[in-house]
C-alpha cells in the first residue's frame, strides 16, 4: 500500500509544477485526501482537473488506494510569483 508522502511525490513528479498536501485521515493506508495546486488546472473544469490527479493512479484508486479525497485550485499570481522567484538549491 503506498503511504501518504508517496502519493504526494507520485503527483507532483506526474503534473509538473503541482504542489501536494497529502494526508492518510483514516489512518488505515488505503484512504487518502489530498489537496493540489497547479498551474495545469488552469483553464480545466474541477472535473478535469480531479481526473488528471486521478491519471497518475489508474487502476491503484479503487484498489490499494480505496479512496482518494481531492481538493485541486490553480495557483494564484503571488504564489506564481513566488515559486518563480525563489532561489535554487545550490549543488
Amino acid at each position: 500500500m503506498p503511504t501518504a508522502d508517496e502519493i504526494k511525490q507520485r503527483i507532483e513528479a506526474a503534473i509538473p509544477g503541482a504542489h501536494a498536501e497529502v494526508e492518510d485521515y483514516t489512518g488505515g493506508g488505503d484512504h487518502f485526501r489530498a489537496s493540489v495546486t497547479a498551474a495545469a488546472f488552469a483553464g480545466r473544469s474541477r472535473i478535469e482537473q480531479h481526473r488528471l490527479v486521478y491519471e497518475v493512479f489508474g487502476a491503484e484508486i479503487g484498489g490499494p488506494i480505496h479512496a482518494l479525497a481531492l481538493k485541486t485550485a490553480v495557483p494564484s499570481n503571488a504564489e506564481a510569483d513566488a515559486a518563480a522567484s525563489a532561489p535554487t538549491p545550490s549543488r
